[in-house]
């Protein structure tokens, strides 16, 4: 856990992304580790919630919109803090899908993702899944706003 990847803000190191210990912007790398944590879980969860739709309630909202907000550059470096909303987004997934943590013939469809395969994946597909991710983290952020605000 001594070096980062992370590619997510204006400041990354030579444009590229941040790898060595800390990031451009004083994120420590296992501050990064845990937000890809978090967005492992995130993912994880979304999955938990196709089919399960009856379920979802106004919290699993709020989580995925704060987890995502969380993962926004410069907003929490707080490492426990981190750890704490993916415990409570571990905790909305058992509750969405209680059988798959005792279930005999995992099927991995609810698993946690691993951020590692868009790090990895071809350059076009990479491209996109970070776009995507990256838009949707923007767009939680006024989401978030807006939930504080009361609007």
């Amino acid at each position: 856990m001594d070096k980062m990847f992370c590619f997510q803000c204006e400041q990354t190191s030579g444009c590229k992304a941040c790898t060595g210990s800390t990031g451009v912007c004083g994120k420590k790398s296992d501050t990064a580790w845990f937000q890809d944590e978090l967005t492992n879980a995130l993912i994880g969860l979304a999955c938990a919630v196709k089919g399960n739709e009856d379920l979802v309630n106004e919290n699993t909202y709020k989580l995925i919109i704060k987890g995502l907000f969380t993962t926004v550059t410069n907003v929490c470096f707080d490492n426990s803090a981190i750890k704490n909303i993916i415990e409570s987004i571990k905790t909305e997934k058992n509750r969405l899908i209680p059988q798959c943590r005792s279930c005999c013939s995992p099927c991995g469809k609810n698993d946690d993702y691993d951020i590692q395969k868009i790090w990895t994946a071809n350059k076009d597909i990479r491209s996109l899944k970070s776009l995507i991710l990256f838009g949707i983290r923007g767009m939680a952020a006024y989401a978030y706003h807006a939930l504080v605000l009361r609007i």
